[in-house]
């Protein structure tokens, strides 16, 4: 199969694996009664992010720590301005003042830890324990914050459950839909990590900056379009969470995860450049979410026109 039909098809399976698994996931939690506020800070994430951790597992055990890394990198760094930005020009996105700083925290130092592994060069199994440990301390926190706040705060978590799009009300068959989802996702990141692999080397680039564009955009699609589905139904705020909490779950989750799988080295270029585009856009979102609690349009141009400077230049260094 062609190098570029196999990249596709792997992405086509993430995009659906991932859909099939929030769906499944969803429509299993609503029929045990579980809190539609424990499923937006819970599933509804996981099910976003669980493309990237395939994806990076698969690498990393393939020997790619260049895709590994660079797509969770990458994928952080698309996005907010990518994602983000594309979202607020569709709508202005309102930013809750009540949350904000506490999620603008946990998003700091989640890209600090990362600039941590990064610059120490490695991430073994001990510190995946550390960072999936801080991430389940963050959701039981971030829960009972919200269980005990007014209703209008912890709305944004619960729309995040109503956006995902309605799976079977059957408890069977919605638990087939989302088993069927991973089985489909793990297929599509074989498909895409095989194909980013011969396509590095083909072009003679680095696994990298394969993991950091093309894996990285593709992996974030369930992203993309959660984001831009919730900016089209005016849930501006269910927008912003979403990425704030899969840029958390990218470096803590799947990160964390992968280094438990299979310890990874981080590639150099990563250390050199990327990493601190990614922190620069982390303080840019930070700054901008702060300022009027609004992300406006013309800063969601800010977004769109730095990320299309980023990956220009990516393309100049192939």
């Amino acid at each position: 199969m062609n190098v570029w039909l196999t990249i596709a098809f792997g992405l086509a399976m993430l995009l659906l694996g991932g859909e099939l698994l929030v769906r499944g996931a969803v429509a299993s939690a609503k029929s045990l009664g579980v809190s539609p506020l424990l499923i937006g800070l819970t599933l509804v994430g996981f099910g976003t992010s669980t493309p990237e951790l395939v994806t990076s597992v698969l690498a990393a055990l393939n020997g790619s720590p260049g895709i590994a890394v660079g797509n969770v990198v990458g994928s952080n760094i698309a996005n907010i301005l990518f994602i983000l930005g594309l979202s607020a020009v569709i709508y202005p996105m309102a930013v809750n003042p009540k949350g904000f700083k506490r999620d603008a925290i946990m998003l700091t130092l989640a890209a600090l830890a990362c600039l941590g592994v990064v610059w120490y060069g490695s991430m073994g199994m001990l510190v995946g324990v550390v960072f999936i440990a801080v991430l389940l301390v963050y959701i039981a926190f971030v829960y009972e914050q919200e269980k005990r706040a007014p209703a209008e705060v912890a709305l944004v978590a619960e729309q995040r459950a109503e956006d995902a799009r309605q799976g079977p009300g059957n408890m069977a068959l919605s638990l087939t839909m989302a088993v069927a989802g991973i089985a489909i996702t793990i297929l599509g990141a074989r498909f895409l990590v095989d194909g980013s692999i011969t396509l590095a080397k083909g072009l003679g680039v680095s696994d990298t900056i394969i993991g950091l564009t093309i894996v990285a955009v593709g992996t974030s699609m369930p992203e993309l379009v959660t984001s831009v589905m919730a900016a089209l139904r005016k849930h501006s705020d269910v927008a912003y969470g979403n990425i704030v909490g899969s840029n958390i779950f990218n470096v803590l989750f799947i990160l964390g995860s992968t280094a438990i799988i299979q310890p990874i080295d981080i590639p150099r270029q990563i250390a050199t450049f990327d990493i601190w585009v990614m922190l620069a856009a982390t303080g840019l979102l930070v700054y901008f979410a702060g300022t009027g609690a609004k992300l406006l349009r013309w800063e969601g141009w800010v977004f769109m026109t730095c990320y299309a400077a980023y990956t220009g230049y990516l393309i100049s260094i192939a």
